[in-house]
């Protein structure tokens, strides 16, 4: 792997990292579940990196919340949130930044709008739920309906997320073609 590569998938890993500690809104739901623009830098891995890239940088992400640095919403982090609520929530950013990016690395050229976009929601949003909704159903001892009709309150967050990482990708794309 050349360096340029390490020092992106390390740079993405503390852009993830930054983008939990900005201002965060709480959902009351089972003791307050915070919104961050975490998942957006998820998004964001997948889509300007690749697959490859794109998941080692969240994977490195989640390897510093697992050995405790406080990375994480309310300065949370060691290996005991992958075994809480939010355990599938985060076991699905790394496979949803691949999955973004081997859809991008699967297209020729600069995607247009509405393509970048389902590509980022099939990995930002549906791959991150289809794991995280039936773990939390599982950790809270709920039913997989009412995991998933409360994770629904986060899905116009995450749409609005979605929107900005393709307009941004997009941009950024063009500024740096061979990134």
């Amino acid at each position: 792997m050349a360096t340029k590569d390490i020092v992106l998938i390390a740079l993405f890993a503390a852009l993830i990292a930054a983008l939990g500690v900005v201002p965060q809104i709480t959902i009351p739901m089972a003791g307050g579940v915070p919104i961050t623009a975490q998942s957006m830098g998820v998004m964001l891995a997948g889509a300007l990196l690749g697959a490859k890239r794109g998941g080692l940088a969240v994977v490195l992400f989640l390897v510093l919340v697992a050995v405790g640095l406080p990375l994480l919403s309310g300065g949370r982090g060691g290996a005991g949130v992958f075994f809480g609520a939010s355990g599938g929530f985060l076991i699905g950013f790394p496979i949803g930044a691949f999955m973004i990016g081997f859809l991008f690395d699967r297209h020729t050229g600069q995607p247009g709008f509405v393509p970048s976009l389902i590509y980022v929601l099939i990995g930002g949003v549906g791959v991150i739920y289809l794991l995280g909704v039936p773990w939390l159903a599982q950790v809270a001892e709920i039913s997989l309906s009412q995991a998933l009709a409360g994770s629904l309150a986060f899905v116009p967050g995450d749409l609005i997320k979605a929107v900005l990482t393709v307009l941004i990708a997009r941009e950024v794309r063009k500024a740096m073609p061979n990134l």
